[in-house]
């Protein structure tokens, strides 16, 4: 083989394991990677209506299609929490492109681990078991009139103030309903 064929075949090679990290390596840090749609976006911003003086704080924030445009669109601040490091980076390196990055903070780290008690809005794309470990913590840490905004799975035992195809808001402490602590 040519040094040249070896090359085209360590960079093919590189490219799929790079692939296959990015779409699966998520599920190591306990969810997959579904970037959320614009639309799905766009909603989500409507529903939490966040104003500029707020913070909104994105867990499991991915590559930041949602965090970059709540900051540009709204003008909120946001802080945008994600654990898989090739995610952050991606999304550090859009923040620094955009003429919103004054507004958006990008940390790598674990959001169970991450202090909320300073958000007013947070959003969320987790899977089902995320979303019931999220509940207590939301409950210790946030606010009352926090606003909570899930695409896709609810948070157990909460019921929204109001519901659009698959997203989900709530605000605390009025979704506990019945079941306050």
């Amino acid at each position: 083989m040519t040094p040249a064929a070896i090359a085209v075949l360590v960079t093919l090679f590189a490219g799929i394991a790079f692939l296959v990290y990015f779409f699966f390596g998520s599920f190591a840090f306990g969810a997959g990677y579904e970037p959320t749609s614009g639309r799905v976006a766009d909603e989500m911003i409507r529903l939490a209506d966040p104003r500029p003086s707020e913070l909104v704080v994105d867990i499991g924030a991915g590559t930041g299609a949602l965090a970059l445009r709540v900051a540009r669109r709204r003008g909120a601040r946001v802080r945008a929490v994600e654990i898989d490091p090739v995610r952050a980076l991606i999304l550090s390196a859009r923040r620094r492109t955009r003429s919103e990055r004054e507004r958006v903070r990008v940390t790598r780290g674990n959001l169970f681990q991450e202090d909320l008690r300073s958000a007013d809005v947070v959003f969320a794309f987790l899977w089902p078991s995320a979303m019931a470990r999220l509940r207590s913590k939301l409950e210790r840490e946030l606010r009352p009139g926090a606003r909570i905004v899930s695409h896709c799975h609810p948070v157990p035992g909460w019921v929204p103030y109001a519901m659009s195809g698959s997203v989900y808001a709530y605000r605390l402490p009025d979704c506990r309903g019945g079941d306050r602590l």
